[in-house]
């Protein structure tokens, strides 16, 4: 099995170096890997203390900070190492400073996989939530480098609890711990008999709760909402703004939206703002314009929502009316903030779960998502009671990252 998947791999490597001749995504995620080895040896000595996290994205990104950040309290002689599979999370985050050297992670052959370890040599090695690589963690159990699953989910259908999951079994058994954030996911690992396992939720708990604490002050986003009320619909697809136009062009005129695309692509939102009958303004163009004037304010850079929800009355949060996954809930129900979110989110616990606290609304389609702004928006007292929920939500579920660091400092 194990000579079939390094055969797969060397086919899919190929098949993506043909597909990024016609896409920008996949030239990036190609050319992004070519100078992995060369950036680990400028950035990476042979005598530095390392540790490593590898994240899918830009979503588990975020689920480690919390840890990182501890861990450098913990272990400041280390440096830290971040490897991305994907450019969305990569391009974001590729000059964070909480890592030492920030890289793609190589694809999955057993030649990338011991050069890739042999340059890091790291003393710990952490996944964050899945992505299992089974030449990376055999060659990290080979060297006998602690190696953490943090803030991990597991479902039924995934190919390690199916009869002719063998060999990915065996790469689970690389882990020295699983940190995990539900007792199903415990409980289908205690299945295939791994009990080296700890519920300890998620760390995306610890990282929007710190939010709260931060200057989230946007002198913009204060002169744009002036007294009106403040939709924020945060990391949204075409599929989200084709439910939340209707309300938007329909809206009374005391509510306001703030809209922050997930992907900045010019042609998209000058789409989108065509669509749109109220008076908008790009986040680009504010200098030049009274921005308390307009009624919809279009986001067309990154890195300010989670500061922007620190304004909202209530949040859509995007992803999930189409297959592309939902975004984080968390950042807004952090503010107490009422959520609405779109049909698709059965592998989220955590929406499944503010659900059915009454802390989140889900919608299916257009009439839906009007229906539910407009309940919210005329009625302060759900709305408020909503909101309360969705904040108690994240300051109960917080200290996922406290029990991995105490296990940390245990070893």
């Amino acid at each position: 099995m194990h000579t079939i998947y390094n055969l797969l791999i060397l086919f899919v490597s190929f098949l993506l170096k043909i597909m990024a001749l016609f896409s920008n995504k996949m030239k990036l995620f190609v050319n992004g890997r070519k100078n992995v080895f060369k950036t680990l040896h400028q950035k990476i000595s042979s005598t530095d203390k390392t540790i490593w996290f590898h994240c899918a994205s830009l979503g588990e990104f975020e689920q480690g900070v919390p840890i990182m950040e501890e861990i450098k309290k913990l272990k400041p002689d280390h440096k830290i190492v971040v490897s991305f599979f994907s450019p969305s999370g990569y391009e974001v985050k590729k000059n964070t400073p909480l890592a030492g050297a920030v890289v793609y992670l190589p694809m999955d052959t057993t030649t990338n996989a011991k050069k890739f370890v042999t340059a890091v040599h790291p003393s710990l090695a952490l996944f964050v939530k899945y992505e299992f690589w089974p030449n990376y963690l055999f060659e990290l159990q080979k060297k006998n480098i602690p190696t953490l699953l943090v803030s991990g989910v597991f479902r039924e259908s995934q190919i390690f609890f199916k009869p002719y999951g063998g060999f990915m079994r065996r790469a689970l058994a690389s882990f020295d711990h699983f940190f995990l954030q539900d007792k199903n996911s415990e409980m289908l690992l205690k299945s295939i008999g791994f009990s080296n396992t700890t519920v300890s939720g998620d760390t995306r708990f610890d990282r929007v709760s710190h939010q709260i604490e931060m200057d989230n002050t946007l002198k913009f986003a204060e002169d744009f909402k002036g007294n009106s009320l403040c939709v924020v619909c945060g990391s949204t697809w075409f599929e989200d703004e084709a439910v939340l136009l209707d309300y938007i062009n329909s809206a009374p005129e005391n509510v306001k939206f703030i809209i922050a695309p997930h992907k900045i692509e010019a042609d998209k939102i000058e789409d989108f703002t065509k669509k749109i009958v109220k008076k908008t303004v790009l986040h680009s163009s504010i200098d030049e314009v009274n921005i308390s004037d307009y009624s919809v304010l279009i986001i067309d850079c990154i890195g300010l929502l989670s500061k922007l929800y620190s304004y909202a009355d209530i949040a859509y949060v995007g992803g999930a009316m189409g297959k592309t996954g939902l975004h984080n809930i968390l950042e807004p129900a952090t503010f107490g903030v009422p959520i609405v979110i779109g049909k698709n989110f059965n592998e989220f616990p955590e929406a499944k779960r503010l659900r059915d606290l009454a802390g989140l609304f889900s919608i299916s389609n257009a009439a839906e998502c009007t229906e539910i702004l407009n309940t919210l928006i005329l009625n302060d007292s759900l709305r408020n009671k909503t909101g309360m929920i969705a904040g108690h939500f994240v300051n109960k579920n917080t200290g996922a990252t406290k029990k991995i660091i105490d296990y940390l400092k245990a070893d």
